[in-house]
């Protein structure tokens, strides 16, 4: 089994070998106004295998979202796994690795999140999919904004005819950037008001698999305070979904701020690392 340090200095070679190549990917996105990378090969093929194959197949004692908004099932439960999977997950929040995308993306004070808020092992089959959405603005405890997503993916052979893609949608949601879920294949993406994404819809009878991570900060993105729940919409051809998203986005904002109420608040990590 490969240890978090061996991960860690994986993932950080990965990095520095194209850095100035994905230093120019950040400042000058393509297909959205969204900053981003695409860091492929992440790491040496044994290790992706052995992650492929630490998850369950059939995604046993993973909790199932499956409502208009999303269909997928998460666990930020680790210590119910193999280990390798704690292990790439606390390779990727080790201060290394932190401070080297810091750095890369220029946003300081970057944290984080051993705790797995809305993080941790994600697993998606046939027919599940992801709408159109904007993250939560912050961590559980509304102390720190959320600024990043890192979101590892490593299942084998994965295509674009697979479905089950990333996407980045423009302001207006008329058009979207697909990168494709393939296999040892790190997407960094900015979070902010306007950073839509979305997963399409896997037509494969397989596991599509990932690893993700969080970065926050004690700093708004804008210099300013504000607040949103994880908000969705549907997509351009789906304007029942559209609505009901709003209607839903708005319920979900009300009660959020009234009584403390957030998506996946009693569903995190009960076993982060000891510091």
């Amino acid at each position: 089994m490969y240890s978090s340090d061996e991960i860690r200095s994986q993932i950080v070679l990965s990095i520095r070998a194209s850095y100035e190549t994905l230093k120019r990917q950040w400042k000058n996105p393509l297909g959205t106004n969204t900053r981003h990378i695409v860091v492929n090969s992440l790491l040496p093929q044994p290790m992706v295998s052995e992650l492929y194959e630490a998850f369950p197949k059939d995604g046993s004692g993973f909790f199932c979202r499956d409502t208009f908004r999303e269909k997928k099932r998460t666990s930020a439960s680790l210590s119910d796994y193999d280990e390798v999977l704690a292990n790439c997950t606390y390779g990727f929040q080790s201060a290394e690795v932190v401070n080297l995308i810091s750095e890369l993306t220029g946003i300081e004070g970057l944290e984080p999140d051993p705790a797995l808020y809305a993080g941790g092992l994600s697993m998606m089959f046939e027919g599940d999919f992801l709408n159109p959405h904007i993250d939560n603005s912050h961590d559980a405890k509304r102390d720190r904004y959320r600024r990043l997503n890192l979101l590892y993916y490593v299942s084998p052979d994965w295509t674009p005819e697979s479905g089950g893609n990333f996407e980045l949608w423009n302001d207006d949601r008329s058009a979207a950037k697909t990168i494709v879920s393939g296999e040892n294949r790190l997407v960094v993406m900015e979070t902010t008001k306007t950073s839509w994404h979305s997963v399409n819809q896997v037509r494969v009878d397989r596991s599509r698999c990932c690893i993700s991570n969080y970065f926050f900060s004690k700093h708004s993105p804008e210099e300013r305070d504000y607040f949103h729940v994880t908000s969705f919409d549907g997509r351009p051809e789906e304007p029942v979904r559209r609505v009901l998203g709003r209607l839903d986005n708005v319920a979900r904002s009300v009660a959020a701020k009234a009584l403390g109420i957030g998506r996946g608040k009693g569903r995190v990590n009960k076993a982060p690392p000891k510091a």
